[in-house]
């Protein structure tokens, strides 16, 4: 009897060890911050228009720029979906997508069908969603697609032995056709995203590029399928020629948690340096890390005119919004002007540099973007798309609200409490 008295305690204590090692793994993992590597000051001695820059940036960002890029730019759902729902029924021989949500009855079903309908036709179709934001989702909708032979794959579907990287998601919104084709931006594949910005759908850009850059995306995308499938993606259907040389610079930037890639955060960071007129901002979460301030303050300080555009009340996570309200104050003593958009939630994700450089694509100004999540942006080099982004930048800004340092000084106590809790308690996983 006291020997099976003894197995039992031995049992539970095993069994108690192996949960706390569990729940310390999970804490320690996804909650402790690491390393950033770009710690210091980041210095340059040319504008984004200077060749250096373009130089300089393929060793710092990881990958080269691309020639004779074409970009559309989508400025609302409806031409969004209805872009991508067209290359997708014309497709011949490959697509691959990559989203964080994925949901709905007006997006998801339909996106769910004309991807089974390629795949029956004879379409490789692998689709690669994050886990938690495709949790709405229908189980209908993912039996549709493998029973059409699409390959559906869920980014760090909860496991025990994945449990220090539950927290890392992936934020990417990817979709490439024939290796022709490819589309990015802020829009994932979700209900909100549909309606007009007028109507109270989410105000966001996406854009549909060919040329080389297609091939950059299409390896950004093939990265992560094989970290969540182990099957590497090869062959002319998914990779293609591109001769065109006329057309626009485009550089692929990716990001993920590991130690040294998070290269976004790095791309972004020289951009801020070799700024000589304008920063213009426009994101759906903004608290970045100290090292980001620090460097929006050094070039307000050095006379560049810094713009923030981000949701006003209409945000879907407001806990956030006045989070980033605690970082507001040096911002505005230094001239940063600060708006919040009005009419519905604002989930674009750009920076535009002197009107030159255009960087866009799933990162947020965020700690979660720069540290925890996989992203990827595109970044453009031209005078005359630059015009075109700071021109819808300005209209936006049209729709919003400038808060002053006055208005920030005077918010309700509430918002200011509660702010400085949630940033100094979650801040870095913001």
């Amino acid at each position: 009897m006291l020997f099976k008295f003894t197995l039992k305690k031995l049992i539970a204590g095993i069994f108690g060890l192996f949960l706390l090692f569990m729940i310390g793994s999970l804490l320690f993992f996804n909650a402790t911050p690491v390393d950033i590597r770009v710690t210091e000051p980041v210095s340059v001695p040319y504008s984004v228009t200077d060749p250096q820059f373009m130089l300089e940036s393929n060793q710092i960002s990881g990958r080269a720029w691309t020639m004779g890029n074409q970009i559309e730019i989508l400025k609302r759902g409806s031409e969004i979906f209805h872009a991508m729902y067209n290359d997708i029924g014309s497709a011949e021989r490959s697509i691959t997508k990559e989203t964080y949500n994925f949901y709905g009855d007006d997006v998801g079903v339909p996106m769910a069908e004309s991807l089974a309908e390629a795949a029956e036709r004879g379409v490789k179709v692998n689709f690669l969603m994050d886990f938690i934001g495709s949790t709405p989702a229908e189980n209908g909708l993912f039996d549709t697609m493998r029973d059409a032979g699409v390959e559906v794959e869920r980014w760090r579907k909860p496991a025990w032995y994945q449990i220090a990287r539950f927290n890392h998601r992936t934020h990417r919104k990817l979709l490439m056709i024939d290796g022709r084709v490819a589309y990015t931006g802020g829009a994932n594949t979700a209900d909100p995203w549909l309606p007009d910005h007028s109507d109270g759908g989410y105000k966001d850009y996406h854009f549909r590029i060919t040329g080389p850059a297609v091939n950059e995306l299409q390896g950004a995308f093939s990265e992560n399928w094989v970290s969540s499938r182990g099957e590497l993606i090869t062959g002319p259907e998914y990779y293609t020629n591109h001769d065109s040389e006329d057309g626009l610079a485009v550089q692929v930037t990716t990001s993920n948690p590991r130690e040294g890639q998070k290269l976004v955060r790095t791309m972004m960071l020289y951009a801020i340096a070799s700024a000589s007129e304008s920063i213009r901002i426009g994101t759906a979460y903004f608290f970045p890390d100290a090292q980001f301030i620090e460097a929006m303050l050094e070039a307000a300080n050095r006379g560049v005119q810094i713009q923030l555009l981000m949701p006003g009340e209409n945000i879907d996570q407001n806990f956030v919004r006045l989070a980033s309200q605690s970082l507001w104050g040096p911002l505005l003593e230094a001239g940063v002007e600060i708006y919040e958009y009005q009419p519905t939630m604002y989930h674009a994700k750009m920076m535009i540099v002197d009107d030159y450089f255009v960087t866009v694509g799933s990162t947020n100004f965020d700690n979660r973007s720069f540290r925890l999540n996989d992203e990827t942006n595109i970044s453009v080099l031209d005078a005359t798309f630059g015009e075109t982004m700071a021109s819808y930048y300005l209209d936006d800004l049209e729709d919003s609200e400038r808060i002053t340092l006055e208005q920030w000084e005077n918010r309700p106590f509430f918002d200011r409490a509660w702010g400085w809790i949630v940033a100094r308690v979650v801040g870095p996983y913001l």
